[in-house]
This record gives C-alpha cells, sequence and structure tokens, in this order.
C-alpha cells in the first residue's frame, strides 16, 4: 500500500518541522512538501499530488479559510484536515472551515498545555488522516435515486411513534448535521438529542451555527432542562448527554463519567438513556464517523423496539459509525444524507402520503 502523500501549510517554520517529523515517522504517511501561507501551497498542489492537505488556519496573505475554499473549487474530493491552536476565537474560526468543507480538524496544544505538538500529531493527527484517506468513501453528491433507502436484513423495526430523535456523528458531523437539521420543520413533534464528537468551545459553535440555519430552536444544553418538541439539545463537549425521566416529566442529564469510544460526549451513552427512558418511541440517527460509538447503544434502542437510520456509505466523509451500525443489522435503513432529513419527517410525522412512500421502501 502506497503511503498517504501529505502537504502541510503552516506559516510557524517550528510548526512545520515538528509536524513533517511527527508524521513521517508513521510507516503510513509521507510529507511531500509544505508551505507557509495559502498562496504557496495552491501553487505546489498541481505538482505535489497530495492525497491530503493538513491546513493551519490563521496565516499571513492567504489565511486557511480561503485556502480551504479554493480547494474546494478546484480539488473537490481532496481531504483537508485544519489544524489550529484552541482559542476562543480560533474556535469560531476553525469552526467556519468545517462549514466551508474541511473533512475534520486537529487541535494544536497550547503552550499552558500538558501535551506537545509532535505528539499531539502522532496520536490525534495521524488516526484521522489515515482514517479519512484509507476508510473514506469520496462524497458523493447527487447519489439520492430509486433505492436510495435500503432496509438492512435481519434489522428490528417499530411501527411506533417516535417521540425523540437522536443524531449522532462525528469525523464530518458538523457539515452532515448542517444539512439535515435545517431541513427538518418548526413543528416537528419531538425533542432532538444531538451527539457530536467535538470539545466544548467547538459544540457551542456547532450549537450557534445550527440555530442560525435551522427553523428549529437549537441549544447546546446545559444539563436539567425539560425535553420540548421542536428544539435540539446539542451535547456540551467534555459530557456525556443522557435523559432522565421524574414523573411525568423527561428531562436532560449532563454527566462527566468516564469517556467510551476516547470520546466524551458520546453516542453510545445517550441511546442507552433513551433505550431505558423512551423505549420503543425512540428513533436515532447514525452520520458520518470514525470508530464504532453508536452501535452498543443502537442494539439497545433495537432491543426495546425503538428504530434506527444509517447514513449510506457513499455520502459519509468516514464511513466507520453508520458502517458499524448497518453491518449488525441494527438499522431499518441506509439512507444518504440528502434524503435523511426527508426519511426522519416520515417518521416522525407520519401521514398518508408518507406512508405509501415508505410502503414503497423510499
Amino acid at each position: 500500500m502506497n503511503p498517504i502523500r501529505v502537504l502541510i501549510v503552516d506559516d510557524s517554520v517550528i510548526a512545520r518541522r515538528l509536524i513533517t517529523n511527527a508524521l513521517s515517522a508513521h510507516p503510513e504517511v509521507a510529507v511531500v512538501g509544505t508551505a507557509e501561507n495559502g498562496h504557496l501551497a495552491l501553487a505546489k498542489l498541481p505538482t505535489l499530488s497530495p492525497d491530503a492537505v493538513i491546513l493551519d488556519v490563521e496565516m499571513p496573505e492567504m489565511d486557511g479559510i480561503a485556502t480551504l475554499k479554493v480547494i474546494r473549487e478546484r480539488y473537490p474530493r481532496l481531504p483537508v484536515i485544519m489544524f489550529s491552536t484552541l482559542t476562543e476565537r480560533g474556535a469560531r474560526v476553525t469552526f467556519d472551515a468545517l462549514a466551508a468543507g474541511a473533512n475534520d480538524y486537529a487541535l494544536k496544544p497550547s503552550a499552558q498545555g500538558g501535551e506537545t505538538l509532535e505528539s499531539v500529531t502522532a496520536h490525534v493527527l495521524v488516526p484521522k488522516l489515515v482514517a479519512i484517506v484509507r476508510g473514506a468513501q469520496p462524497l458523493k453528491r447527487g447519489a439520492a435515486g430509486s433505492g436510495t433507502f435500503r432496509p438492512v436484513l435481519g434489522s428490528a423495526s417499530s411501527n411506533a411513534l417516535p417521540a425523540v430523535l437522536a443524531i449522532a456523528s462525528s469525523t464530518g458531523g458538523p457539515n452532515a448535521l448542517a444539512d439535515v437539521i435545517p431541513r427538518l420543520p418548526r413543528d416537528l413533534p419531538v425533542p432532538v438529542l444531538v451527539v457530536q464528537h467535538m470539545p466544548a468551545i467547538f459544540t457551542r459553535c456547532l450549537a450557534e451555527r445550527l440555530a442560525e440555519r435551522s427553523q428549529l430552536r437549537v441549544i447546546e444544553s446545559q444539563g436539567d432542562e425539560l425535553l420540548e418538541p421542536g428544539t435540539v439539545y446539542v451535547a456540551p463537549g467534555n459530557f456525556h448527554l443522557e435523559v432522565e425521566r421524574e414523573g411525568q416529566l423527561i428531562k436532560s442529564r449532563l454527566s462527566s463519567g468516564d469517556p467510551e469510544h476516547s470520546s466524551r460526549p458520546a453516542a453510545d451513552v445517550l441511546f442507552r438513556s433513551l433505550a431505558r427512558v423512551y423505549g420503543a418511541n425512540t428513533l436515532a440517527v447514525v452520520l458520518t464517523g470514525m470508530g464504532s460509538d453508536g452501535k452498543a447503544g443502537a442494539r439497545e434502542i433495537v432491543a426495546a423496539g425503538g428504530r434506527v437510520l444509517a447514513q449510506s456509505g457513499p455520502s459519509c466523509v468516514v464511513w466507520g459509525m453508520p458502517r458499524a451500525v448497518e453491518e449488525a443489522g441494527l438499522c431499518e435503513a441506509v439512507v444518504p444524507l440528502s434524503e435523511m432529513a426527508s426519511a426522519i419527517r416520515k417518521r416522525v410525522q407520519p401521514g398518508e402520503a408518507n406512508d405509501q412512500l415508505l410502503a414503497q421502501g423510499h
């Protein structure tokens, strides 16, 4: 297997050297070039033909977001991972980069933190890089059509009307969520709970960005909220999001239990609590992401009579989490991203026309 060819774009000479050394130490990665700003990077792309770009956000002459926009125009399927410092301002800028089409991000350690740049590169950046380049199926726009809703044999499907919607995502999730949630109607009759693998500042940015684009009310969960229809509760970074029943009321709950799948929040934690509280009235959706978070929780939802949808592989940035659910036979349908909001609406707001579509396999 040929090594993954990487172009590093960073205005810091020291950062370029340290990142290069850490990446080159991995047997599956080869650094084919570096650039100190976006102009130089764009000039090198045609001759270097990298498999992926590691891109800083704040650079002189041409910053990371401007560079990313040009890359997406010229090379729409070239994987780009943003690698920037976690600051309040940087978080928003990095999230803007994700919205502009970055595949994923990794956070450079701050000077006050205990981690080194080499350690983060080796243990965070490299796994993301390998997963995206080796494990991803390129996003195929316009893939929707006949047969796009593919039932999975052996899955358990319930006729119970959903009383809650849960969505889980990781790598590629911000863009996937920005595609699905704004397409859900203002009168959605269920609360929506979202787990996206992200640090705290980024989850706040995610909630704000989704709120700007959506008819639904979108907030970062603070815990102890009475769950209301038409409201999206985004799990805050560094906390698990769960639900609990108090008499006739159902509330959100935040916990700081151990990470699962190296993540807090984790989809499995949320899904397990939904299976306990909502049972057969749960609808869960697993979107693009690395790993298998969500599979164990989906198993409990299905065992309780609930329903699970998985994003189709060709429409994922990384076909990991939904693949795990699909291959375990836990989802009633595999749905392309462009059709996911419609699939949710047809299950949450069934009507005569929707029933006919479902009966036809749509």
